[in-house]
């Protein structure tokens, strides 16, 4: 075994062996409004769901060059946003939002993306994700020692297209085709589903 002290590593190496040690990781593409209307959409893949009951997940964002990024400036403003899960079809113009743009910019237009309205929140979502999840930022938390800002966002609606949601409640993950995240530009398609059922 190779033993490795992160702290001996310049920190964009440190970043870079975490992000392929920990894979696959589900993307967030997160959609938020300002308070002068600019819509932002941009992928977070330091995402997942924290708890059930309210149905509740979170997003980690970074600063860009020092300031925050659009989406986490947006969220300090109204509080509001929506994380769309992107599918195989969808990794390009996913990737294409990615850019570091200006904050005028819509990325929903420059991806050639459908903004649909949401029922509850005012960012919009979108049309194209087989699912989204409207959210209301519930707490936001800047980690210690890091340029890292933790949202939790408690989920208010679900948006899933028709013939995504099983007979038994669950998506079919099959049909949604999700992409995954990997280290530096790698990311990663579903293989075959298997089911193993957990110990009584």
């Amino acid at each position: 075994m190779i033993a490795i002290n992160p702290v001996d590593l310049p920190p964009r190496d440190a970043y870079r062996l975490m992000t392929s040690v920990i894979v696959p990781r589900p993307i967030a593409w997160v959609s938020t409004i300002g308070n002068d209307g600019s819509r932002n959409l941009a992928p977070f893949s330091f995402f997942n769901g924290i708890g059930g009951n309210p149905p509740t997940l979170m997003i980690s964002v970074g600063l860009r060059k020092g300031q925050p990024k659009d989406t986490l400036r947006n969220v300090q403003e109204n509080g509001e946003f929506v994380v769309n899960m992107v599918s195989e079809d969808l990794g390009p113009q996913m990737n294409l939002t990615a850019g570091e743009y200006d904050y005028e910019v819509d990325e929903f237009a420059l991806a050639g993306l459908t903004a649909a309205p949401c029922d509850l929140v005012k960012p919009p979502r979108v049309a194209e994700a087989g699912v989204a999840m409207e959210c209301r930022a519930s707490q936001l938390v800047q980690v210690t020692d890091t340029t890292y800002t933790v949202i939790f966002g408690r989920i208010l609606r679900f948006h899933i297209r028709e013939g995504l949601l099983r007979p038994d409640g669950l998506i079919d993950a099959n049909a949604l085709r999700p992409l995954a995240r990997l280290g530096g530009d790698q990311y990663a398609t579903l293989s075959p589903t298997f089911d193993m059922p957990r110990p009584s």
